[in-house]
């Protein structure tokens, strides 16, 4: 239970970058999926982007939420892993799987009976209709989903992220010209224009793609026997093991669902100021979440990291990965988000040459420097915690400056609910301004919490 010495920035930085960028092009494909759909829908019709920008922020606060609970495999395996515990580590991977199906069942409601989102949108009925058929074929893609995302977990915990990575490039290959093809038909087939629903056929076919490649990979390779996952089927429910998941993952899952739901339910409420304003959020929205990965990568690293080191009982390196992974996080947001917020104008105009929705997009992205810097502050700082098994406190914050600040801040002001708003902050400005606010405010506490947590941890050897 000694330490082995100090780790110097760049070491960290070593250590960090190896696992980070396999990750980093994994995540990139991921979001290449809203950016596909995004870029496409954007030049086949405004009212169907309209949809997708409300569409996909019901799936995606649906999905993150889930998959935040059956996340928890990542700091329990990563620690298994890192005591040599490889028989565990690998039941982790079988129970996260129960789980992942367990929890599938009410987002699968969710999507089918979408009410909740629709009610606070109140979109038109042109728009709801497809909204409901985009969600009702989407969730389809769930149950893949989330099985898919106990895999990687457990892939990243034991520090194979780059396998990961080689099956989301490959997904993001096939939905091209999968998505190209079914949104816009084949009247020579025989086959029409489905618009959205075309984008979300194409994610469904793809992600059930994705799963059957990996339950083939575990099966037959070699790398996997060590930790029983040659062995045998899927292990039966594991009373301790899925009481353990549930205890870490619940906060977690509560935890980015607050996170992820402060921001897209933004796109609901914008939605009632009609599809050009919509629209432009949706934009905005896809270049924040591009930055986004850069620190999310760099945050599965590090909470891979300091999960091993944890379990390894090499605390002193735990602490110091974990602050490095910070400074490093931070002073690549100062870079990224300062040459985007630059280039803005440019960039909006990739999407759309559309002048009203260029012109919706442009004011919110002018809060993106200091939103991708406090965003990538507090994601840094709460995977580092979770690494160390800390996720109630991350909730708590997350709760009052996500929610409080942000998204009951922005209602506020876009809809000027006390009067006397400025004009320029009402509408979907005055939701950037308050998300951007808030997220300073959590990602003030969530390094203030981390600083004290490690404090504590000062001691220990």
């Amino acid at each position: 239970m000694s330490a082995k010495g100090t780790l110097s920035r760049a070491e960290s930085t070593r250590r960090l970058a190896t696992l980070a960028w396999p990750v980093l092009l994994g995540q990139l494909s991921v979001i290449g999926f809203g950016t596909l759909d995004t870029l496409l829908i954007a030049r086949y019709a405004s009212a169907d982007l309209a949809a997708l920008a409300v569409g996909g922020a019901a799936y995606f606060t649906t999905f993150v939420g889930l998959m935040g609970v059956v996340m928890a495999i990542g700091p329990l395996a990563g620690q298994a892993f890192g005591a040599g515990r490889l028989d565990e580590a690998g039941d982790h991977l079988h129970q996260a799987s129960w789980l992942a199906l367990a929890v599938t069942v009410p987002g699968l409601l969710l999507l089918a009976w979408p009410e909740p989102y629709l009610w606070l949108a109140r979109l038109p009925p042109e728009l709801e209709s497809k909204t409901r058929t985009y969600l009702a074929v989407l969730a389809l893609a769930l149950p893949a989903s989330l099985l898919f995302a106990a895999w990687r977990g457990f892939n990243t915990a034991v520090s194979r992220p780059r396998i990961v990575m080689a099956l989301q490039l490959g997904a993001l290959a096939a939905k091209v010209p999968l998505s190209i093809l079914l949104i816009h038909g084949a009247p020579s087939v025989g086959l029409p224009a489905l618009g959205l629903t075309g984008c979300a056929v194409a994610t469904a076919i793809v992600m059930w793609g994705q799963l059957v490649a990996a339950v083939v990979i575990t099966r037959r390779d070699a790398f996997y026997a060590a930790f029983g996952l040659h062995r045998r089927g899927l292990h039966r429910p594991n009373a301790a093991r899925l009481r353990e998941l549930v205890k870490l993952g619940v906060p977690m899952g509560a935890t980015l669902l607050i996170e992820v739901s402060g921001f897209t339910m933004m796109a609901i409420f914008i939605a009632r100021l009609g599809a050009t304003p919509v629209a432009g959020h949706q934009i905005a929205v896809n270049v924040v979440s591009i930055l986004f990965m850069v620190p999310l990568a760099l945050s599965n690293a590090a909470m891979t990291l300091v999960s091993q080191s944890v379990g390894a009982r090499e605390l002193a390196q735990a602490r110091q990965i974990g602050w490095h992974a910070v400074q490093i996080g931070l002073a690549l947001a100062v870079g990224l988000g300062a040459l985007v917020a630059l280039g803005r104008e440019g960039i909006v105009r990739l999407y759309t040459s559309d002048e009203a929705v260029v012109a919706a997009a442009l004011p919110l992205l002018a809060w993106l420097a200091v939103f991708h810097i406090a965003d990538a502050a507090q994601t840094l700082a709460a995977f580092v915690l979770r690494a160390w098994k800390i996720a109630t406190g991350p909730m708590v914050i997350y709760a009052i400056s996500l929610w409080g600040v942000g998204l009951g801040g922005g209602y506020l002001l876009a809809f000027d609910v006390l009067g006397g708003t400025p004009r320029w902050l009402t509408g979907a400005p005055g939701y950037w301004m308050a998300a951007t606010v808030g997220l300073v405010v959590g990602g003030v506490a969530l390094i203030a919490l981390l600083a004290w947590a490690m404090r504590q941890r000062s001691g220990e050897r």
